[in-house]
């Protein structure tokens, strides 16, 4: 099969790539060049670029260099400084893979004659005895991205190929070791890639779209301090909240932005019984196999999976999950975060929350 391996510069692609080679199939690496700004850490610094080349002739194949960054800048970047502009909590390592990744890169790739992209994604894909495709997680659930790909089209995910999915990270290391490949030792990288670790999130938003200072007000709309920038706070956030005089943890309840207002409150104002989703993928919503049948809900990219009740939402286009472990306390989710519904490993679509 004649395969593109997107190559990161990590050591996850740098094995995806050598298992594929050594399968006998036709490989070529690519690494996609999405960043154009300062970039110190992630996916798009000049190191990993070097890194990712580098590897590609220890395992004697191609390499190729696609630059995206136009679409990366449209469905990346601008949605992740909008979403603070709005007070939500963006996840731009899914629109990456939304747009980018398994979008752009695929249309690419065909056009160029391959038939699958491979990536590095700890994650698998399987065939159900009724035909449909469905991702699932990754053998190693410390390190599972099955998250973060929820948004993957089942269409698409007939062409990807997740060599490293069914092995540990240790196993991943140690085949890199063996091989001897540069990236063997190198640490995973757990940063947005546009962001700098000099300047942080406060820098780069704050060219872009200003930031401004805010009021903390309790439940009962009472001030109590102060924040330097309402457009960094997220809902849950404990740290960095002066609250005035407190005795005990305060955490945003709420966020305002056009108001420039946070209200805060004791651990126990968070708590929810279920959370609104929109934004729907997978069918979700639109099929009577999910609505009102146990799945498991995680609300982050390493979060806990919970059990949950899915029901009909408030509104079309939307459902309503719902905890089902009662006896839990359950903390709200941030607006803007995706919401990801499995049956047991294998993920059947999700949302984000409203």
């Amino acid at each position: 099969m004649n395969v593109l391996v997107a190559m990161s510069g990590g050591v996850d692609s740098s094995v995806a790539a050598a298992l594929l080679v050594d399968a006998g199939h036709r490989v070529t690496g690519v690494t996609m060049k999405l960043w154009g700004g300062a970039s110190d850490r992630g996916c798009c610094s000049v190191a990993d670029v070097d890194d990712a080349r580098r590897v590609a002739q220890q395992l004697d194949i191609d390499h190729l260099v696609f630059n995206f960054g136009e679409h990366f800048e449209d469905r990346v970047v601008e949605p992740y400084v909008d979403a603070h502009r709005r007070g939500r909590t963006p996840n731009p390592c899914i629109e990456c893979n939304r747009h980018l990744k398994f979008d752009h890169l695929l249309r690419r790739a065909e056009a160029l004659g391959f038939e699958a992209v491979a990536t590095g994604h700890h994650a698998q894909v399987r065939r159900g005895a009724d035909g449909r495709v469905r991702l699932a997680r990754g053998a190693d659930r410390a390190k599972d991205q099955s998250y973060v790909l929820y948004v993957v089209d089942p269409a698409a995910l007939d062409r990807v190929l997740f060599p490293v999915g069914d092995l540990t990270k240790t196993d991943v290391r140690a085949h890199a070791t063996r091989l001897g490949l540069r990236t063997a030792a190198k640490p995973d990288s757990q940063d947005v890639c546009f962001i700098t670790a000099t300047g942080g999130r406060r820098s780069f938003l704050g060219d872009r779209i200003g930031l401004h200072p805010g009021r903390l007000v309790d439940l009962g709309g009472h001030e109590v301090g102060h924040v330097d920038a309402v457009e960094l706070v997220t809902v849950g956030q404990r740290r960095g909240l002066g609250v005035s005089g407190a005795g005990r943890p305060h955490y945003a309840v709420a966020v305002d932005v056009a108001a420039r207002t946070v209200t805060v409150g004791a651990r126990d104002a968070l708590d929810a019984d279920g959370v609104v989703i929109g934004d729907l993928v997978g069918g979700i919503g639109n099929r009577n196999d999910e609505l009102g049948c146990p799945l498991l809900a995680q609300c982050s990219a390493h979060g806990e999976p919970r059990p949950v009740l899915v029901d009909p939402g408030p509104r079309a286009g939307t459902v309503m999950v719902r905890w089902s472990d009662t006896a839990r306390r359950h903390a709200r989710v941030a607006p803007g975060q995706s919401v990801v519904l499995y049956d047991g490993d294998e993920v059947v679509g999700g949302g984000i929350a409203l």
